[in-house]
């Protein structure tokens, strides 16, 4: 059966401001050494098990200009423009109907656009792991990923060790982001993994669940899928997508459906959701530091410093996360880097759009 893949690439990317903005987010910018950007390894990790022509790009119109510039070789009419943002749900159904408009019925691999993996060969392998079941029956699988500490940023999946298919698990239940020390009965338990927002299944097994449980976005879908590849595909999609309810594939459909599998991932994952990622993602010097840019520091220690052509000077600090754009310099507390939402909170009541 052919492979397709769909790759989310709407999000803001809000906790990586000031670099992340409104015009350039978190997707299409590098945080490794190689310097190619996170959407761009997005796409150079999966081509063993995609082709080009397979891959879809699931973003909006600002960011059409982006995905092809950084992705040529995506052919244009594989670059889904949402004319609304509706959550992961939607996002994941107009890719299924793309593909089965194109194939009748093919796997469908789902990926954020913006996950670091440190083993592309074991990830790999992974996906091949998952399709096999879920080439199978009317299968949904996901990638959870074996945690290594108790993280209370992440959902969690509840798998059964008992219920084996392949080299997966059936999944007893998903569970909701926990407290510390919930999160330390799971991690202890070996029973749990973390929910890594990767699936795989075929589109017809995903589309029999939309008609089933989200009936409604179902016909609309439908609706879409006739006009794909006619004079009238774009206005239809602008016409009825926004009426679809803004809810995520988890809730309007994973944790209300039965044959579910999850398939255990130990390949380097890393969602990198804030700036305390790049301390996984890169090398720091003798004294914990990340530097880059025009940087000094003086009794500096364990600092993620991102600078430009403008002199950095650091002196006599310790943990913090300081970033120098044109036009707006963060200075952070390693452990307060998810509040860096509310500086864009504030931005937006204060009307102070041009940073955003």
């Amino acid at each position: 059966m052919k492979i397709t893949a769909l790759i989310m690439a709407g999000g803001r990317g809000e906790r990586f401001w000031p670099r992340s903005r409104k015009n350039l987010p978190k997707q299409f910018l590098s945080l490794t050494d190689d310097g190619k950007t996170l959407i761009q390894l997005t796409v150079e990790r999966i081509l063993p098990l995609v082709d080009m022509e397979d891959i879809y790009i699931s973003t909006n119109q600002d960011y059409r200009p982006l995905v092809s510039e950084q992705l040529p070789d995506i052919p244009p009419e594989n670059i889904l423009c949402e004319p609304v943002g509706r959550n992961t749900a939607p996002c994941v159904g107009l890719g299924a109907i793309y593909a089965a408009k194109k194939y009748e019925d093919a796997l469908m691999i789902v990926l954020p656009s913006d996950h670091m993996v440190k083993y592309n060969r074991m990830f790999v392998s992974t996906l091949k792991d998952a399709c096999d079941i879920a080439a199978k029956d009317d299968n949904l699988v996901t990638i959870g990923i074996a945690p290594d500490y108790p993280e209370t940023g992440y959902g969690y999946i509840k798998f059964n060790p008992d219920s084996i298919k392949g080299r997966g698990y059936e999944v007893a239940h998903f569970a909701e982001k926990p407290s510390l020390e919930l999160a330390k009965d799971y991690v202890s338990s070996d029973e749990y993994l973390w929910n890594s927002g990767m699936f795989i299944w075929k589109a017809s097994s995903i589309l029999k669940r939309f008609e089933t449980l989200m009936p409604d976005t179902y016909e609309g879908l439908i609706t879409i899928k006739d006009a794909i590849r006619t004079d009238e595909e774009t206005s239809v999609l602008e016409k009825v997508f926004p009426s679809f309810s803004s809810i995520s594939i988890d809730y309007g459909i994973m944790e209300k459906s039965k044959n579910i599998y999850t398939v255990p991932g130990t390949f380097g994952w890393d969602d990198v959701g804030s700036w305390i990622a790049v301390e996984r993602t890169k090398k720091t010097n003798e004294f914990g530091n990340i530097v880059d840019g025009n940087v000094i520091t003086i009794n500096t220690a364990d600092c993620i410093i991102q600078g430009q052509k403008k002199l950095i000077a650091t002196v006599g600090v310790n943990d913090l996360v300081i970033v120098d754009t044109d036009d707006a310099t963060l200075i952070c507390d390693k452990s307060c880097t998810a509040d860096i939402k509310k500086v864009l909170e504030n931005l937006k009541v204060c009307n102070r759009n041009e940073y955003l």
